[in-house]
């Protein structure tokens, strides 16, 4: 039986949270297999543009793996609670390492490619949800806050290595092929690792009935939770501003004449600038005061990108940007409302749900902005996107009063 405790009462460490097996464990298998997916992702679109010479379907094959999430974890995503939470993420890297291994090796046409990452990617919520429920009944209070911290962290770190070291795979071994052979063997140790070294924890008891009726039905519970559906959408909207921006650097520079190469420098202080605030928020700031600044940090997201509407140089750009980075850390001050919100069946399917609506909304938040800047500029669609994630200071502050500690059993 675990009691919640209050917030401040429960103050943990980076220390403390590593040192629990399955936390760790978890830790270190989804930051080798996020660089393994970024250096998978980077190398597809290699592969399929100097295939094709098409740059929409280079495109596609980068972003090919977010919008079927959403369809996944509405129809599947109850999986993640009904099966034991070992098998779904050790079948989870495996089938990561068998579709890279096809790609590598087997001359598929760009759209069996792009199709096939399609249906690999319906079921990474299953995995993703299953993996995010088992930390979630492991770390409890702010030893959990901290481990969402810990793991967004690991997230951006692994993001840059996995991007940075596929360029570096491709130029050193000759070819994209190769480099998807790499993403499939650092697939094939983080299954490897689970399978050996993960306990072999139970599912949820779950009532009889198929899993497409009890996926629908827990999305329509999850959702009809006025408490709940705020908190997605507080944890969906801002980034989904904040990605318009993103995707609109390029062009920004170009609108501003920087110097060549601004660009890939702009767009790496927002990482950059995440890592730092969910360190500096989740290691020195007390948990009440988190909740408290959840707020003020949507604003501190979008207000420096609403400033890029104006003559700045690219210094002030680049630290407005590392700013905006630093705001992401309002999400740890929802991140025990969440949790305390959720039915303890749904925990999996939920936690899946968030991550599909948020690659969703990451998805439409370029598509969106791109729109507007054909109309008013990148300026000035960098600075409305940025205006409407300031706005969403408003969702987050009604959405993030967590419960009254609860007990559960």
């Amino acid at each position: 039986m675990t009691t919640l405790l209050e917030p401040e009462a429960q103050r943990a460490t980076y220390r403390e949270v590593l040192a629990d097996p399955i936390y760790r464990l978890l830790f270190v298998t989804r930051s080798l297999a996020i660089a393994a997916d970024s250096l998978r992702i980077l190398a597809l679109s290699v592969l399929i543009y100097t295939t094709t010479s098409s740059p929409l379907l280079g495109a596609l094959a980068f972003g090919a793996g977010f919008l079927p999430q959403l369809f996944g974890s509405t129809l599947f995503g109850s999986l993640a609670d009904r099966v034991r939470p070992r098998f779904v993420i050790f079948l989870g890297y495996a089938v990561e390492c068998v579709s890279a291994v096809l790609l590598a090796t087997v001359p598929l046409p760009a759209w069996a490619c792009l199709v096939l990452v399609a249906v690999i990617a319906t079921f990474v919520p299953v995995f993703g949800g299953a993996s995010a429920r088992v930390i979630a009944e492991t770390l409890t209070g702010d030893a959990y806050v901290l481990g969402r911290a810990l793991s967004s962290m690991s997230a951006s770190a692994a993001q840059l290595v996995g991007l940075a070291g596929g360029g570096a795979a491709i130029a050193a071994l000759g070819s994209p092929q190769h480099a998807l052979l790499v993403s499939a063997v650092l697939h094939a140790i983080a299954a490897v690792v689970i399978r050996l070294r993960m306990p072999n924890l139970a599912a949820v008891p779950a009532a009889a009935g198929s899993v497409l009726k009890h996926s629908w039905q827990a999305n329509r519970t999850l959702l009809g939770d006025q408490a709940i559906r705020r908190l997605m959408f507080a944890q969906w909207l801002p980034p989904a501003f904040s990605v318009g921006a993103e995707g609109l650097l390029v062009a920004y520079a170009a609108e501003r004449d920087f110097p060549a190469g601004t660009a890939g420098y702009l767009l790496a202080c927002l990482p950059v600038g995440m890592f730092a605030g969910d360190l500096v928020v989740g290691r020195f700031v007390t948990p009440r005061t988190r909740e408290r600044l959840a707020a003020p940090l949507v604003l501190l997201l979008g207000v420096p990108l609403a400033l890029l509407g104006f003559e700045v140089s690219v210094a002030v750009a680049a630290a407005l940007l590392f700013l905006s980075g630093a705001g992401f850390a309002y999400t740890l001050g929802l991140q025990r409302s969440f949790v305390d919100a959720l039915p303890e069946a749904m925990r999996g399917q939920a936690f899946g749900m968030l991550s599909s609506g948020l690659m969703t909304a990451q998805g439409l938040g370029p598509a969106v902005f791109g729109a507007v800047a054909l109309a008013t500029g990148a300026t000035a669609a960098v600075a409305l996107a940025g205006a409407a994630a300031a706005g969403c200071a408003v969702i987050v502050s009604v959405s993030r009063t967590r419960p009254p500690a609860v007990r559960h059993t």
